[in-house]
């Protein structure tokens, strides 16, 4: 969840993120399609207001969170044996 991080990154930010922390190799294959939504425009004011300040940014929450899904992924894969 981003709760009023002002990181802005874009897909390919973030794949190359998960790929460097997770040590694998990812080729990203862009495809004609509907673009989406270029930018998302977010005001923090109001939560920092209340005194709420970001404590990790977007590398490091991936840093902690990339083992616990990965221990669900294997444990997973170990139970359809």
């Amino acid at each position: 969840m981003n709760i009023g991080c002002p990181q802005y990154v874009t897909v390919d930010e973030l794949v190359h993120t998960v790929a460097k922390i997770s040590g694998k190799e990812v080729n990203i294959k862009h495809v004609p399609g509907p673009v989406g939504v270029r930018s998302r425009n977010f005001a923090n004011d109001r939560i920092y207001s209340l005194g709420w300040k970001p404590k990790i940014y977007l590398e490091d929450g991936i840093k902690l969170l990339y083992p616990l899904v990965e221990e669900q992924v294997r444990r997973a894969e170990s139970s359809k044996s």
